[in-house]
């Protein structure tokens, strides 16, 4: 394990990565209007203002832009879990990558709404991005597994290869990490959800908080509220 900041990315990283942000919001708000399946890679680019070409640089096919929405940011998570100081627990190490990850969300809580909807209304697309986060959360195990001292002789560090059906992966990693993984993911789920219906009261990165602070004390009983 490095310990430090993960390396700042250069001006050619950045440039891709706004392109992609770029793909995703055209390919998302586009399928929100007018339904994934009347959205074409062509119209994707246009919106992006990139080359068909360009697109296909990105992801594999035009489901891709909606499936692997978050791919480059777990892969980000994962570098920055192992990039921790060594004294960081596991659970804080988590905590603090993803909150890193998470610091912009309320500038993109549209798009966020707008891709659950795209998903929800695409039965197939739902049925794949369910499986790519099952692959993010076995990969996120194994990097957490590593930074324990646990690692995984399959380990790959490629989220790609992860499969919610590889039984060997699975097999091969003990039960905390994977727990730990689940955890943390569930975690980030319903501080969104908590957030997004009460985003007028409370900031987001407020309710992030509080969810891990529960989580480090064990979860204990809450004391009774005020009647």
């Amino acid at each position: 394990m490095t310990e430090g900041k993960p390396a700042p990315l250069g001006l050619r990283e950045r440039k891709k990565q706004a392109t992609r942000a770029a793909l995703v919001a055209a390919a998302v708000r586009l399928a929100a209007e007018h339904g994934a399946e009347h959205v074409t890679v062509d119209a994707i680019s246009e919106a992006a203002e990139v080359s068909a070409r360009t697109f296909f640089n990105y992801f594999d096919s035009r489901d891709d832009v909606f499936v692997m929405i978050g791919a480059e940011s777990s892969a980000r998570v994962r570098q920055a879990v192992l990039a921790a100081p060594c004294e960081a627990s596991p659970l804080t190490a988590l905590r603090d990558a993803m909150a890193a990850e998470l610091a912009e969300i309320e500038q993109q809580q549209e798009l966020w709404r707008l891709h659950s909807e795209v998903l929800r209304r695409s039965p197939h697309l739902l049925a794949r991005s369910i499986g790519a986060h099952m692959a993010d959360e076995l990969a996120l195990a194994e990097t957490l597994a590593e930074r324990i001292g646990a690692g995984s002789p399959l380990f790959s560090g490629d989220a790609e290869s992860a499969s919610p059906d590889d039984e060997r992966r699975r097999r091969a990693l003990d039960l905390y990490p994977r727990l730990l993984a689940a955890v943390g993911v569930a975690a980030v789920r319903v501080a969104v959800e908590h957030w997004c219906v009460r985003q007028d009261d409370v900031a987001f990165t407020d309710v992030f908080r509080e969810t891990f602070e529960h989580l480090a004390a064990g979860l204990p009983a809450p004391p009774p509220a005020d009647r």
